[in-house]
């Protein structure tokens, strides 16, 4: 896990130095399209895996319970945020 960070935040200080390359500023579709396979292949090996589709029902309420939640606390969390940090009339 510590190498995978420190791999993310050496990708974060070498694109910080290059941040006037015109190369680096037209990756964001790049890196889109890069997300949509790779989401994709998951899926793929996903279906592909007897185990998981034979538990799917047994996991899926749990899976879905998890992701329910924590989108609802993502939601909630930004628009505390949102209240707290950003009131309008620029007084906080």
């Amino acid at each position: 896990m510590f190498i995978i960070i420190g791999i993310m935040f050496t990708g974060v200080a070498i694109g910080y130095l290059f941040k006037n390359l015109s190369f680096l500023r037209n990756t964001e579709k790049t890196i889109s399209y890069t997300i949509i396979l790779l989401l994709f292949i998951l899926g793929l090996s996903i279906g592909s895996n007897k185990l998981i589709i034979d538990n799917l029902a047994a996991f899926g309420w749990q899976a879905a319970v998890i992701a329910l939640s924590a989108t609802c606390g993502s939601i909630l969390a930004s628009w505390m945020t949102l209240k707290l940090f950003f009131k309008k009339g620029g007084k906080r």
